[in-house]
């Protein structure tokens, strides 16, 4: 049975579980130590599927919007990996959270913190030439997503950050080091955030080298990631420019997450094409390369690559679960269990509402959602126990 036909939703509440998760105390999390801590929860009862309420901040409220009928009381808000029912049949509600579609703990791979404005886009802008992308729109790819979340509060990001992954059940979050908000949801919730790199000029070969050894020697990096449509000027994936940075990936062990495919903003895809692929992975068999952001046209592809590549992995990132690749989905389905991930897109272009909404409608077997969600990602950032 597809996650499609399950329409029973569970509320799982009891005064233990409240008081047993707000009396956790954040903690350091050290280099490959993943522990989250399991707890008991009683009290299951059935519940209406949540449905989505009007919000103009993209964020809704985590006490009222995650299902209809009465409204659960506030819980003490902490900042602790979720509560989750251990339950394959059905998503679960701890009390105003909703954990992950089938019950179960979530890394998302790309998320992000909010900011005033849209300030960071400026680096797209400078490569566009139409009068729409530099003038109208606020957000590079306005033509694609509709329903941006937008104003959201940014007097304490790291807060609004971790009650959204609370009320989703998303248990870590990849963060970028190089965001003003980095350092104190590290060094507050080193235990939910985890650190990434960025690559944003591979133009300057030792120095992206340089930057990586820096950011993971002082912030123990667990990946790093470039978007070479975005870069300026455009650096290919398979240019000899990248390849001192999959060598130094390779020498730390980290993996590197790619954006692939035709990129939403109006500039050149040709530094984006699948196909580029193939000979980086030929180079660097042991390199752990994750793709990002659709490799749209070239699905296809991307599948006979990662059947041909065992280092070769795809991520979901930017996408709505009700635009999922059917041939990514298929191939989850049979052979590749092992290789997609989920990411997201919040707030960049996607509210987790929609995200999760949208969900339990992909049509995973019951054995890819555990891997999808949270083991592939895991295993591959060395968040494994």
């Amino acid at each position: 049975m597809t996650l499609a036909r399950r329409t029973s939703w569970s509320l799982v509440m009891s005064a233990s579980a409240t008081t047993s998760v707000c009396a956790r105390a954040p903690r350091a999390r050290p280099r490959g130590d993943s522990s989250a801590g399991a707890m008991s929860v009683t009290g299951v009862s059935t519940m209406p599927p949540p449905q989505e309420q009007p919000s103009d901040t993209g964020i809704g409220n985590p006490t009222t919007d995650c299902h209809v009928g009465p409204v659960l009381p506030a819980l003490p808000y902490c900042h602790s990996p979720p509560v989750v029912e251990r339950c394959f049949s059905r998503p679960t509600l701890i009390g105003a959270r909703m954990a992950g579609p089938v019950g179960l703990p979530v890394i998302d791979t790309m998320i992000g913190f909010p900011h005033e404005g849209f300030d960071q886009y400026d680096f797209i802008r400078r490569q566009t030439k139409d009068r729409e992308s530099k003038e109208n729109f606020e957000f590079p790819v306005e033509y694609m997503f509709k329903d941006v979340p937008k104003d959201l509060p940014t007097d304490d990001p790291v807060s609004l950050l971790l009650a959204q992954m609370d009320r989703f059940g998303i248990e870590k979050a990849v963060v970028g080091v190089s965001d003003p908000s980095a350092d104190k949801a590290l060094k507050l919730f080193g235990d939910r955030f985890v650190p990434s790199g960025a690559v944003s000029d591979p133009n300057d070969v030792m120095g992206s080298v340089a930057a990586i050894r820096r950011e993971y020697e002082q912030y123990g990096i667990r990946a790093t990631s470039v978007f070479p449509s975005g870069t300026f000027p455009q650096v290919p994936i398979d240019d000899p420019k990248m390849y001192p940075i999959y060598a130094t990936c390779v020498e730390l062990g980290i993996p590197i997450f790619v954006c692939a495919g035709v990129p939403g903003p109006r500039i050149p895809f040709k530094p984006q094409e699948v196909s580029r692929i193939d000979i980086v992975m030929f180079d660097f068999p042991d390199l752990v390369f994750v793709t990002r952001h659709g490799c749209e046209p070239w699905e296809d592809l991307a599948v006979k690559l990662m059947l041909k590549w065992p280092n070769l992995y795809y991520s979901t990132s930017a996408f709505a679960p009700k635009y999922y690749p059917k041939a990514i989905i298929d191939y989850a389905n049979s052979r590749g269990a092992d290789k997609v991930l989920y990411a997201g897109y919040f707030p960049m272009g996607l509210s987790l509402e929609r995200i999760f909404r949208d969900l339990p409608n992909v049509p995973f077997k019951d054995e890819v959602w555990p891997k999808f969600l949270y083991g592939n990602a895991a295993r591959i950032l060395g968040l494994e126990n």
